[in-house]
């Protein structure tokens, strides 16, 4: 599949996820917020309606109140009549308040008839039924309304009562807070809030009289307050104000159950660019193993082709073959295997450690020692670029407990890169050095004068396969498994590997072993 495809299709996906991510994250906003909306318009609905069974309940105790008073001053006249001809017997209750001055300001009364049917004949029974009907309408309307005068009148002084003496007591004497946290949370349940809250009650001016036991300021930053006596003066009124400690909570208890619905499409989202990555780290490890079996193919035709050469001519009975001659070809078939049998190698060793098969057999060595051994086996190659070997041999501590061939190996390759990566036509110069770090590592540096490496490619070249681009020129063979065994080596003996490059000026590479433990 073309770089190009994935690319569009990766795009579409990761804009279809987006896009449903943004409508769950919508659609759970919007329900806060309506969530929200409501729970405000059950809180307002509640304390008005508390603040509102207050002044109910304030009305209701001076009316029972004077009440009382008036039905101790009022006065009661009974009278009874018996009328012979039809045999009734009349009762009458006469009730009459009287104010202070003496004025009587409101009367009614009440009739009540018992009758002998008995006595009376069926005849005239049924002729006073109409009249009777007729008289008894016009006493309950007479009744109606004399009842309505006096109530309206007892309401009337109860009116004035509130009006001059109510609003004249402090707030905390007119309220029974205990009752009014009860109220609230009665309406509070009634409109489906049953959560906890914090009451106090101040007055218009901000004077605190009152605070639930288990007041807290949690959450106070969403308050809720209602007037009390909102019709009394402005100095007289109070307020009362809750809030909710749990409310976030509560609010987003109703879109709980869109959590796990984000939570997968969160997953399946990082899920999808993990697959991306994949696809696209595969691809380019199917390009450089496509290079790497290239390049592996023309570097085994090389020695196979100058073996098949020479045994082609010791073969070849034409060929007049001197002593010397016989033993050049010799010489060259030896080189070529050796050669052929040292990239095989290479190839074999990072298998065995893909597989995590390799056994090391390690054991303890005088690092010091080693690299002076390595620098002067390289002191040859480096003297004839007309450049020279720099040693530093600062290491007090040199003990090491590593595999000796593995170990040795990797301190040579990086030796022979910066031989290879040298700068055309010019000397190459090593600086190769030892010491103790503050904190009792040991550490190997190698430092060259080459062509150094870019910063975009330094931190690649450490993958296997990976081979830092030289363009159209082919000068320098390998199969880009150097690097790579390397640091496999280094991190096995719990050691680390840097590296460090400027383009032009060369390389270095920092190897910080641990101190010399046997048991490791």
């Amino acid at each position: 599949m073309k770089k190009s495809t994935i690319w569009i299709i990766a795009v579409i996906m990761g804009f279809s996820f987006l896009a449903l991510l943004y409508l769950q994250f919508s659609y759970v906003e919007e329900m806060v917020k309506m969530k929200k909306e409501q729970f405000d318009e059950s809180v307002n609905r509640s304390l008005y309606q508390a603040s509102h069974n207050l002044e109910m309940d304030e009305t209701l105790r001076y009316l029972e109140k004077d009440v009382n008073e008036t039905e101790r001053r009022a006065f009661q006249q009974d009278s009874v009549t018996v009328d012979g001809i039809g045999g009734t017997i009349k009762h009458s209750h006469q009730f009459a308040v009287a104010a202070d001055d003496g004025t009587v300001y409101s009367s009614f009364q009440v009739k009540a008839f018992q009758m002998k049917p008995s006595s009376v004949p069926k005849a005239m029974i049924l002729r006073k039924d109409k009249n009777s009907l007729v008289d008894a309408t016009k006493s309950m309307q007479e009744i109606v309304r004399n009842r309505y005068v006096y109530q309206k009148a007892l309401l009337d002084e109860v009116v004035y009562n509130i009006l001059y003496t109510a609003s004249d007591k402090p707030l905390k004497e007119r309220v029974n807070f205990r009752m009014l946290d009860q109220d609230i949370r009665n309406e509070l349940s009634n409109n489906g809030v049953n959560i906890p809250y914090h009451l106090k009650v101040s007055t218009a001016d901000g004077r605190e009289v009152y605070r639930c036991p288990d007041y807290s300021d949690e959450g106070e930053q969403y308050t809720y307050s209602q007037v009390l006596f909102r019709n009394d003066p402005q100095s007289k009124m109070g307020v009362v104000r809750i809030h909710f400690p749990e409310m976030s909570s509560y609010i987003f208890s109703s879109v709980r159950f869109m959590i796990p619905s984000i939570i997968f499409t969160i997953v399946l989202l990082l899920t999808f660019l993990f697959t991306l990555v994949v696809i696209f780290r595969q691809k380019r490890y199917s390009e450089i193993k496509n290079d790497f079996i290239n390049n592996m193919t023309h570097e085994l035709k090389t020695p196979i082709a100058s073996i098949s050469l020479a045994a082609q001519m010791m073969n070849d009975d034409s060929v007049t073959k001197s002593e010397q001659m016989t033993k050049h070809l010799g010489q060259v078939i030896s080189d070529e295997s050796k050669r052929l049998r040292f990239l095989v190698e290479k190839v074999l060793q990072m298998s065995m450690f893909d597989k995590k098969s390799v056994v090391f057999k390690k054991k303890e060595l005088d690092l010091n020692e080693m690299v002076e051994q390595i620098a002067q086996t390289f002191s040859l190659r480096v003297e004839h670029t007309g450049g020279k070997i720099y040693t530093e041999i600062e290491a007090v501590d040199s003990a090491i407990y590593v595999d000796e061939v593995h170990f040795q190996n990797a301190i040579t390759n990086l030796m022979d890169n910066a031989v290879k990566y040298r700068k055309q036509d010019e000397p190459i110069d090593i600086y190769i050095r030892t010491w103790n770090d503050e904190h009792n590592h040991l550490c190997l540096s190698i430092r060259d004068t080459g062509q150094g490496i870019k910063k975009e490619n330094l931190r690649k070249i450490f993958d296997k396969f990976y081979r830092v681009h030289t363009g159209n020129k082919h000068d320098v063979k390998g199969f880009g498994l150097g690097l790579a065994y390397v640091k496999k080596v280094v991190d096995l003996h719990q050691g680390d590997i840097k590296a460090e490059s400027e383009l032009g000026k060369g390389t270095k590479f920092t190897i910080q072993l641990p101190v010399l433990n046997e048991e490791s």
